[in-house]
């Protein structure tokens, strides 16, 4: 069951001019169930992304990166669920490049105008000759009004739908940005999310919105973390269709700083997302490193508690076994970390200060935070003026028999 995840109504999901859905069935690897979604662009959009650093990166994240690179007027983004096409080689390439042919041939644009994306299980061949026969019908179901239906229809072992939908104002023009998210397990993004899909009807030039993007996944989705694994297949994209009366060129444009909070906002949202529907998760942990001397070293420490199994499972039974984050701290990598000047915080419960428990810390107190369904841990290393905050999961029953039967 997600923790506290918010879906909000069709009637509060703002359509984004220049950004046609059409999302339908497949079969590619179970019967009757969304699991291939189309989104068409005007012409001029504007799109850019960041991919996973895995090397055994997807078919279809290679074949992203070749069209992003010739500066193709992108048209059109396709998305598989059930098959990650990842470990797949030659075939897997050629299969990928065969959906943009076909999609492309459909909406009357050339193949490198479309951006292809899977998800699902890797070294299994993407059905292609499925996922082709369905095309034609997710074409026919394009509309401005199916933001819900896609966060639906990318969705793979994700309990809920991952969307996020804003309308802000930019001096007397209003602009609507909306995205959806996917993602509940194999989840340490290392440069954005599973699948994540964010667009606005601004303008922004090329050049803006690729350093845009950038900074949207450095501080939204690469805070995030559930296992520690990258996936083959992480893409986070983010589409300016200059659809409204908006243009910006540059960061000195006025109006960039409050559409940037709106759409770091909206990132943030879907990150936190999947980790409030991570898999078998039953409780959402915020972890904030402060004090430390560089940026780095901060992501260092959050990231050493957020990955270690025996903190997650204390989280999970409730059990205020504290000392856990203390000995996570302590093998972080900072070699000359002085622990007496270390300090642990349970939400506002001071527990460890000076090497050891601190003389206010009682157990009923770290028990009573311990069953929330929200916590957050702060970490001060009396190092420095830099913080850096993650957030995470805890580690239950339910996600190993989820991956245990991921296939099954």
């Amino acid at each position: 069951m997600a923790v506290n995840l918010h879906i909000p109504s069709e009637t509060d999901i703002h359509p984004v001019a220049g950004v046609d859905i059409g999302v339908t069935s497949a079969g590619i690897n179970q019967p009757d169930r969304p699991d291939l979604t189309v989104l068409s662009l005007s012409r001029h959009s504007q799109v850019a992304g960041v991919f996973t650093r895995n090397r055994f990166c997807a078919a279809p994240v290679q074949v992203c990166q070749i069209h992003l690179a010739a500066g193709s007027d992108v048209r059109a983004l396709v998305v598989n669920t059930g098959n990650a096409n990842a470990g797949t080689g030659e075939s897997g390439l050629h299969a990928a490049q065969q959906t943009c042919s076909e999609l492309a041939r459909l909406l009357n644009v050339r193949p490198q105008q479309v951006l292809p994306f899977s998800t699902g299980v890797i070294l299994e061949p993407l059905p292609i000759d499925r996922l082709t026969a369905a095309l034609p019908q997710a074409v026919n179901e394009l509309g401005p009004d199916n933001w819900l239906q896609a966060a639906h229809g990318i969705m793979t072992t994700d309990t809920q739908p991952k969307i996020t939908s804003q309308q802000i104002m930019l001096g007397d023009e209003p602009v609507a940005i909306t995205g959806i998210s996917k993602g509940a397990g194999m989840i340490r993004p290392n440069m954005a999310t599973m699948l994540g899909f964010l667009a606005t009807d601004a303008g922004l030039s090329p050049d803006l919105l690729q350093d845009t993007v950038r900074l949207l996944a450095n501080r939204s989705f690469n805070r995030i973390t559930v296992d520690g694994d990258t996936s083959t297949n992480d893409a986070f994209m983010l589409v300016a269709t200059g659809q409204s009366n908006v243009q910006i060129q540059s960061v000195a444009d006025p109006r960039y700083a409050p559409l940037f909070e709106a759409l770091l906002e909206a990132s943030r949202d879907l990150a936190q997302k999947i980790v409030r529907d991570a898999e078998g998760a039953t409780k959402f942990i915020t972890i904030q490193v402060t004090e430390a001397a560089t940026a780095d070293e901060a992501l260092e420490v959050a990231y050493t508690i957020a990955h270690s199994p025996l903190v997650k499972t204390a989280f999970y039974a409730s059990d205020p076994n504290l000392g856990r984050i203390l000995c996570a701290v302590g093998y972080a990598d900072i070699p000359d970390l002085d622990v007496a000047q270390t300090r642990l915080w349970l939400d506002d419960v001071l527990v460890a200060a000076k090497g050891e428990r601190h003389a206010d810390y009682r157990e009923e107190d770290g028990q009573r935070v311990m069953q929330q369904q929200e916590i957050t841990v702060t970490v001060a290393l009396g190092r420095g003026d830099q913080s850096e905050t993650v957030y995470t999961s805890d580690l239950s029953h339910d996600y190993v028999t989820i991956n245990a039967d991921y296939r099954t």
